[in-house]
């Protein structure tokens, strides 16, 4: 049994946001594997079914990013899921634009949405951090994160996501180091 957390915001203007890129990995998987209808629980949207013979549940946390674990946290407990069965995607302003590094454990490096399920599961889960790059000219990060992806950029996410569903048979046996090799290699 696997739990997929997709970081992001729950506001309709939030959509397409920098910050909302773990939002569109959970739909994406939704889509690609026939997981269940999104049904608001634990204080998220909840989708639950099978990939690679494996229980998957997948949710985007409406207790906005800065509170994430509050949801995770529910979650685990109820379904007695280990945090080493937690796989958290979420965007990285410290990895170039259009990068995946997964990686187990680690800190949060200044992710208020990574503190928040440190803060209530603790570090030990596994990451597939998105390389959304650094905010250019000044602009503040807080900003930067809360903008929309521009048309160019958005084509790249949409590809990106396409690629990370598209090797989650991987992702699933979590060969974190491989995953990422086969995610930016395609």
């Amino acid at each position: 049994m696997l739990l997929f957390v997709g970081l992001g915001n729950p506001t309709p203007d939030s959509e397409n946001n920098r910050h909302n890129v773990g939002f569109k990995i959970i739909d994406s998987i939704n889509k690609k594997f026939n997981l269940s209808k999104q049904k608001p629980k634990f204080k998220g949207l909840l989708t639950t079914g099978n990939i690679a013979d494996k229980k998957i549940y997948a949710i985007k946390p409406l207790t906005f990013m800065n509170n994430s674990g509050i949801c995770i946290r529910e979650l685990i407990e109820y379904f007695k899921i280990d945090a080493e069965d937690v796989i958290v995607f979420h965007d990285d302003l410290d990895i170039e634009f259009g990068k995946i590094k997964a990686k187990f454990g680690g800190s949060d490096a200044g992710h208020n949405g990574i503190a928040s399920i440190d803060k209530f599961i603790g570090k030990d889960y596994s990451r597939v951090r998105i390389g959304i790059g650094k905010p250019k000219g000044g602009i503040e990060v807080a900003d930067y994160v809360l903008q929309n992806f521009d048309e160019e950029e958005f084509l790249s996410i949409e590809k990106i996501t396409k690629n990370i569903t598209d090797s989650m048979s991987i992702l699933i046996e979590k060969k974190l180091d491989l995953f990422s090799s086969t995610v930016n290699n395609k």
